[in-house]
């Protein structure tokens, strides 16, 4: 590979179209404020690297970025790409990755609003994200010990797994379909609205009005805390270990608690099961 270190670029397209190169103690940035520093480019490796500048990662394949930082004046840094390796990072500008593919972030912190739009197969470990509107359409997803905060996360989602998270967000899950959420903290307001196949498994959640309109939605040993006003208009099957405030006018299906302090049930054509253990 070529090996470029301990240099400083600021020039327009600084790299562009090349394929195999290793980017060492590199830093972008400077007075010519040059954007797409790395556009179109192949197996680039960049280590302990500094990205003060605009799209640097555009139309690349094979990206692998370790100990690296993005300030939040690196706009866009990684869209239309294939083949990302993210670790012991940091990427703070605003829609850092978007329509990208294959893509492994580890160990790395993410604070980036409209984070990850569009983009499929994507894995991420021990990391913590800070956004708005995150994953939003994306797909294949597989996430194992992350924190989350930032509201309206993982709408119109598909095929999604969530291990030992912890998610602090409202609005989440909206429209998703075939999510998986396990030994996870769900924290927020609304909470998968509108989804179909979501499935919470070992989960703790808390916040008001969650669960509406769903379908095909599972709570296996679930704690709701907090939580008032569920399940309305839903096809739903919860073992909840947890008192509920309220239940709501939920569809069909069965719902299982050691108590519901309050059972509305307004509307003839809502006739799932509500059983009360301690009862």
């Amino acid at each position: 590979m070529k090996i470029t270190e301990n240099k400083s670029f600021d020039e327009e397209r600084a790299f562009y179209g090349e394929k195999d190169i290793l980017l060492r103690n590199v830093r972008f940035e400077g007075e010519r404020d040059g954007e797409s520093a790395l556009k179109e480019c192949e197996n680039v490796e960049a280590e302990g690297c500094f990205f003060n500048l605009r799209y640097p990662f555009w139309h690349d394949k094979n990206v692998i970025i370790n100990d690296s930082e993005m300030t939040s004046f690196c706009r866009a840094a990684l869209w239309y790409s294939k083949g990302i390796r993210i670790s012991r990072s940091r990427l703070f500008g605003i829609k850092a990755l978007r329509e990208c593919k294959d893509i492994d972030i580890t160990d790395s912190i993410v604070r980036s609003p409209e984070f990850g739009w569009r983009c499929f197969d994507i894995r991420a470990r021990s990391s913590e994200f800070e956004s708005e509107y995150f994953m939003l359409m994306s797909g294949k997803l597989k996430f194992d010990g992350i924190k989350l905060s930032g509201k309206y996360s993982f709408q119109y989602v598909e095929d999604a797994e969530l291990t030992g998270c912890t998610l602090d967000t409202k609005d989440a899950f909206w429209h998703s379909k075939n999510v998986t959420v396990r030994d996870s903290l769900v924290k927020g307001e609304y909470l998968g609205w509108y989804s179909e196949g979501l499935t919470l498994v070992n989960c703790t959640i808390t916040g008001t009005q969650p669960f509406c309109y769903c379908r095909g939605l599972r709570l296996v040993n679930c704690k709701m805390t907090d939580t008032d006003l569920c399940f309305e208009k839903s096809e739903v099957y919860a073992d909840i270990t947890t008192p509920v405030i309220s239940v709501k006018n939920p569809l069909r299906g069965r719902i299982s608690a050691p108590s519901i302090g309050e059972i509305i049930t307004e509307l003839p054509e809502c006739s799932a099961q509500i059983i009360e253990t301690d009862r």
